[in-house]
This record gives C-alpha cells, structure tokens and sequence, in this order.
C-alpha cells in the first residue's frame, strides 16, 4: 500500500510539473498543447469512462494519464523538466487553495444539471 501511494504521489507531481512545462516559453506549441492536453484530462472531473463503471471507470485514471504524462515528459528536455519538477515540489508544498476555481467548477456542474433537468421536463412534457 505505501508503495502504491509513492507511486500516486510521484505522478501527482509529474502532472503539476507539467502544468509548469505547458507555460514554459522555451517549448514548441505542440508540446505544450499536449502537455496541457494531459493535465486538464488528469484534474478534470470528467473521464472518457465515468468511474463508475467497474473496472474500466478507474481504467483510464490507472492507464491513460500516466501514459499522456510519460509521452509528454519525453518530449521535453531534461533540463526544462527539471526545473518544472522542482517548481511543483515548491507548490506542493504550498498547497494553496483556489477557492475561486472551485466555485466556478460547481457553479458549472449546477448550471449542466439544470440544463439536464430543463431538457428532460421539456422533452417529458
């Protein structure tokens, strides 16, 4: 169990380093669209396969994301991802909260349920 949990936490740190790289000038646009690809799927809510599906809803978290970061992370140099891994072990060690996205994110869950909600009474009557 505890190496389960290094292993989370090392690739917890690879994503927010990545977040870093896909602000690094020194980058090609498509690796930056790729690492920012990678990170908005790894700490988006919404999986290709809803996580309640047995099995495969926890596949994607297990697989996917750890393949995305390991192709993006060869694709920057070793010098820039450095520096990347050391500013998000400074973050992390921060651990700010940003009340501000939160609160956005559920204002826009609420906002597509009812949406959800008008749609299905429409649809129903």
């Amino acid at each position: 169990m505890n190496s389960l949990r290094r292993w989370a936490k090392a690739w917890k740190l690879k994503t927010i380093a990545l977040y870093f790289a896909c602000r690094d000038p020194r980058l090609p646009w498509y690796t930056k669209t790729l690492a920012f690809a990678v990170v908005a799927y790894a700490f988006s809510p919404i999986d290709l396969i809803p996580d309640f599906i047995p099995i495969l809803g926890l596949l994607d978290d297990v697989i996917l994301v750890p393949l995305g970061i390991a192709i993006v992370v060869k694709l920057i140099p070793s010098s820039i991802m450095q520096e990347c891994e050391q500013k998000a072990e400074a973050f992390n060690q921060r651990k700010p909260k940003n009340w501000i996205a939160a609160v956005v994110i559920v204002t826009v869950w609420i906002l597509m349920a009812a949406l959800v909600c008008y749609g299905l009474t429409k649809w129903l009557l």
